[in-house]
């Protein structure tokens, strides 16, 4: 069975993500970043998380070689950050906050988590390589919104003063 991959792509954009920014240092210390959409967590115990990225990244054989990563969660207000490291080429780092965390990978300041990890394992992924990472310290801010996805623009979260309780239910 074929699918059209324009119409599976605009599909998939019906599942509204938070947006990351994926970080490390490549062999000769030049950091790396990407902004990704498709990240996930994976397991407790240990504490695994995810992430793919596009076989045709130039920094995928950076990243395939990297001692440890990050997992920046993006904020609201970090919308042109998203945008600056979602380029191929050009100098993601101008003018970029940061600090250094596990393995030198770089953690984006205002970021609403970071998520340090070691290699965990690859695997093959169809057009994208699955990275997995064994989380070795995180950090959350207590407060903020998240950069939102959905159908190919970002969005923002618009929280109402009182929960809808109970959710309705429909059979």
């Amino acid at each position: 069975m074929s699918v059209d991959q324009r119409s599976f792509r605009k599909a998939l954009s019906q599942f509204a993500t938070g947006v990351a920014v994926i970080t490390a240092r490549g062999e000769g210390g030049d950091a790396i970043g990407m902004t990704m959409s498709s990240f996930n967590s994976v397991s407790l115990d240990p504490p695994l998380v995810l992430f793919s990225v596009d076989r045709r990244a130039l920094s995928l054989p950076a990243m395939m070689a990297a001692q440890g990563y990050a997992v920046n969660i993006l904020a609201r207000q970090q919308e042109a950050l998203s945008n600056q490291f979602a380029k191929a080429l050009g100098d993601k780092w101008n003018n970029v906050a940061h600090s250094v965390g596990h393995a030198q990978a770089p953690l984006l300041d205002g970021a609403l988590a970071h998520f340090e990890c070691e290699p965990y394992a690859h695997h093959d992924g169809g057009d994208h390589v699955i990275f997995i990472g064994r989380v070795v310290r995180f950090t959350a801010a207590d407060e903020g919104e998240p950069l939102v996805f959905f159908r190919g623009k970002y969005h923002s979260l618009h929280n109402q003063s009182e929960p809808v309780w109970p959710l309705p239910i429909h059979y």
